[in-house]
């Protein structure tokens, strides 16, 4: 299935679990064109890598990065962050 396929309303913001374990998970979240994941915080380590089209990833440290399709990002457990589209993206979350 593509990733695309997974997201089928057009909200503007929106996750589907890909995958669960005890150990982790993966997320596929689409945002789309000048929408943002509000801020938030994990309490684990995760990976956030962009499938396709550009996300900005900031948190509340200053870190400010451009993700766009290969690129991803480490976030740190317990620091706020939050990521805004800067196209309709596709995005994969790993825990």
């Amino acid at each position: 299935m593509n990733i695309k396929e997974l997201h089928t309303q057009e909200k503007p913001v929106s996750a589907i679990s890909l995958f669960k374990s005890e150990l982790g998970n993966a997320t596929a979240i689409k945002i789309l064109k000048g929408e943002k994941l509000k801020e938030h915080i994990t309490k684990t380590p995760a990976l956030l890598i962009c499938m396709e089209g550009e996300v900005i990833f900031e948190n509340e440290k200053g870190i400010k990065e451009t993700l766009m399709p290969g690129d991803y990002v480490n976030i740190e457990p317990l620091v706020k962050h939050w990521v805004e589209g800067t196209v309709e993206s596709q995005l994969i979350l790993f825990k």
